[in-house]
């Protein structure tokens, strides 16, 4: 399994409406591609700005170019990203994921 980390920042002002925005059409292509397994977004407020990150889970690097293209570990924007985010990081990160489960 692979984990993709993407993470933006936004200021207070449009903290809540970019969350909205993520937490509905903003991670809906994640959700449609084949081989994704989990989508979590993670927020954290700070005296003067948002951070922002979406946590995707998937089947293997085939799966996350379906979604990103080619290039996957380039970052994925939208239009309602422009004049919202305070800036674009040009890269995600993608680290191995294990499930670690309680022996018996």
């Amino acid at each position: 399994m692979i984990t993709r980390m993407w993470h933006g920042r936004t200021s207070l002002e449009n903290a809540d409406h970019y969350l909205q925005f993520l937490l509905h059409k903003g991670t809906e292509e994640y959700l449609q591609t084949e081989g994704n397994l989990s989508v979590k977004v993670w927020r954290r407020v700070e005296s003067d700005c948002c951070h922002f990150w979406t946590v995707t889970e998937w089947v293997d690097i085939e799966a996350i170019k379906r979604f990103a293209g080619t290039d996957y570990e380039k970052a994925v924007y939208y239009p309602k990203d422009e004049g919202i985010l305070l800036e674009f990081e040009e890269r995600v990160s993608h680290c191995e994921a294990y499930t670690v489960t309680q022996a018996d």
